[in-house]
């Protein structure tokens, strides 16, 4: 059993923590200085509280913040302490500009579904195209970053043990929870069925880095310029297929001109010329299938499973990777 997550922590004396916004963990809090520690900065405080995470989970992360800092905008590392039977694990870093990158897509989806103009008369599907664009170019710059061999990352040394999926079996492993949740056997069989097609089209890729929770909520961005300021809780990362940040970012956000700027922003970090976009956005969907398998198997329910669910099952039911419910 884990050692609560603490709101004061000895730690990090004369700062107060409260829990960040956005996320459904509940194991990110901003530390913010008391008038007797006046001067000290705002920062990030990430707990590793949870049965999931192992020992070193925070300087697993820390190590990957310092693998991808020159490529990619992350914050930079204060503290890293392990857990000690009595607190859990914790990660300190910076606290970066700008503003959660689910927050401004929704405000242009909105603005463009109303009228299509911003504030000063620009353009929102414009904007929308740029927000993509930027986020793009982040899952492309991942997947042009090369790992040895797909797996998990063991230690602060980023070592990987090995772990390659088979698409139907992921399936076959997760079927109980399916079950649980509803499916009826006729599903799950047309969900296999998916599976095994989507499985071959996902062979033979280089292995790179994987991000693997990369949506707008996880990314921060300027609201004025559109530019990314932040990629945050690399959690989930490890080394896997190339086009599993792309199917994130393209999950449930389907705005045709952020998709359209996702995918420009994907071709030109991988160095492609954009030209076949059907092959790209469906090696997205393909990958993404991992994710929306292990999502809708869980027996907790938040929104990101609930509508995780929903998506695999119009998948399931139509046999159709891009189905939507």
């Amino acid at each position: 059993m884990q050692p609560p997550t603490p709101r004061v922590d000895p730690r990090l004396p004369g700062y107060l923590l409260e829990p960040l916004t956005g996320g459904w963990s509940g194991e990110t809090f901003l530390a913010t200085p008391s008038r007797a520690a006046r001067g000290g900065d705002r920062l990030v405080v990430r707990f590793f509280a949870d049965a999931r995470h192992t020992p070193d989970a925070a300087r697993i992360q820390a190590a990957l913040l310092d693998r991808v800092r020159s490529a990619l905008p992350v914050p930079a590392v204060r503290e890293v302490h392990d857990g000690d039977g009595a607190l859990p694990g914790a990660l300190v870093t910076e606290l970066l500009p700008g503003e959660r990158g689910d927050l401004v897509l929704a405000r242009l989806v909105a603005e463009h579904r109303e009228g299509g103009r911003r504030e000063g008369g620009r353009s929102t599907e414009g904007a929308l195209g740029a927000l993509g664009r930027a986020l793009g170019r982040v899952a492309g710059t991942l997947a042009t970053t090369p790992m040895p061999r797909t797996g998990l990352f063991a230690g602060a040394d980023l070592r990987i043990e090995p772990f390659d999926l088979w698409l139907p079996d992921w399936v076959d492993a997760h079927a109980p929870g399916l079950t649980a949740g509803g499916w009826s056997d006729g599903e799950v069989a047309g969900l296999r069925k998916v599976a095994e097609r989507a499985g071959v089209d996902r062979e033979g890729a280089t292995p790179c880095l994987v991000h693997s929770d990369l949506n707008p909520k996880n990314v921060l961005v300027d609201p004025a310029t559109l530019q990314v300021t932040g990629v945050l809780d690399w959690e989930f990362a490890h080394a896997g297929h190339p086009a599993t940040d792309l199917g994130n970012l393209l999950r449930f956000d389907r705005e045709p001109p952020y998709v359209e700027g996702v995918l420009d922003g994907w071709s030109a970090g991988v160095g492609a010329d954009g030209s076949d976009r059907r092959r790209a956005l469906h090696l997205a969907r393909s990958a993404d299938l991992v994710a929306l398998i292990e999502l809708a198997a869980r027996a907790e329910t938040n929104p990101v499973v609930r509508q995780a669910r929903a998506h695999l099952r119009a998948i399931a039911r139509t046999g159709d990777v891009h189905a939507v419910p």
